[in-house]
This record gives C-alpha cells, sequence and structure tokens, in this order.
C-alpha cells in the first residue's frame, strides 16, 4: 500500500527550496540599467522565519545569483544559501554533509527541470501547482498553490501542524 504524503511530514527536519518558481511566480521586472527584480509572497516568509525559529534547517538553492535574493533570505534568518547552482546536486549534497542531516529527513520544493536530480535524491519531493510536468511526476506531494503564492507556506505549515509545531506559541492569553 502507498503512504499517504503526510506519514513523510513527521520525520521532516530540513526545508531545502529553490527559488524562482517555488518562492516567485517565474515573472521578473527588468528596470532600464538591467536589474531583474522578484516579488515574493510575505506569507511564504513568515513561514519560513516560523520554520527557522523552531529549530527546522532552511537551506536555499537557486540557479539565479540576485544579492537581493540573499539578502532577503539572510533577513528572515536562513544562513544556508547557495546562488549560481547550475548542478544543484553538489550544493544539496555539500549541505547534507556539513549538517549531518539524513536525505530521508528533507523536504525540498523545486518546480523546473533542474530541480529533478537532488528531488530524487531526498525523502520528501514536493512542488509548487504550477510546476512543469515532470517534476510534478517525481513529487510525493504537490501544493493546490502556486509558485509565489503560498505554496512554501502551504508545506512548511503542513510540516509544523503534524509535528504540531505550528501556532504553539499563540494564545489568547497572549492579547
Amino acid at each position: 500500500m502507498k503512504k499517504s504524503y503526510k506519514e513523510y511530514l513527521h520525520t521532516i527536519t530540513t526545508f531545502v527550496f529553490d527559488v524562482d518558481g517555488v518562492f516567485t511566480d517565474n515573472s521578473i521586472l527588468i528596470t532600464e540599467s538591467g536589474e531583474l527584480l522578484r516579488k515574493m509572497s510575505v506569507k511564504d516568509g513568515y513561514a519560513l522565519k516560523t520554520a527557522i525559529d523552531k529549530g527546522f534547517n532552511v537551506c536555499i538553492i537557486s540557479g539565479g545569483t540576485s544579492e537581493g535574493v540573499r539578502a532577503r533570505f539572510k533577513g528572515l534568518g536562513v544562513t544556508d544559501i547557495y546562488l549560481g547552482a547550475h548542478h544543484k546536486t553538489i550544493q544539496l549534497n555539500e549541505y547534507l554533509n556539513n549538517k549531518n542531516i539524513a536525505a530521508e529527513n528533507v523536504l525540498y520544493m523545486g518546480d523546473d527541470l533542474p530541480d529533478i536530480p537532488p528531488m530524487e535524491l531526498i525523502g520528501m519531493p514536493t512542488c509548487p501547482q504550477n510546476a512543469v510536468a515532470e517534476v510534478k511526476n517525481i513529487s510525493k506531494y504537490i501544493s493546490h498553490k502556486n509558485g509565489g503564492d503560498g505554496c512554501v507556506r502551504d508545506v512548511i505549515e503542513q510540516v509544523l501542524k503534524v509535528q504540531g509545531k505550528w501556532f504553539d506559541n499563540f494564545s489568547a492569553k497572549n492579547d
């Protein structure tokens, strides 16, 4: 019998994310000076910061090279950021080895062909609703949200809820 994707969420300790098409909607604005601008969901950012605050490992692996992207993630508390990654398995393996993280405890969210090799190495491959078909085919979970529209929050919130760590520091007495 095939396992439900929810059964994998109990053992997740680490989130690894691509950027473009996951945190963004795949559209970019280009300024007259040639700078590329991306739009990201603040709800994804909140969930990412919450995961870090709850002790989860978070890593960003992107083919893009924007220092603005690096600054955004550093501001949220992410310390492991790999930009300009064209063979993402190299950075993924380096990260897992350096942090002594077992691949089966990793949730990876990607949306396009360069994400397939690292997604095949980890325990919980996931993707946004608007990922390419090849990525959807290897994903154990496909978010109902598109890239840039809350798919990161969706997977983080599900993991934290299953593990009893979502919204556990808020109560009526804190109002």
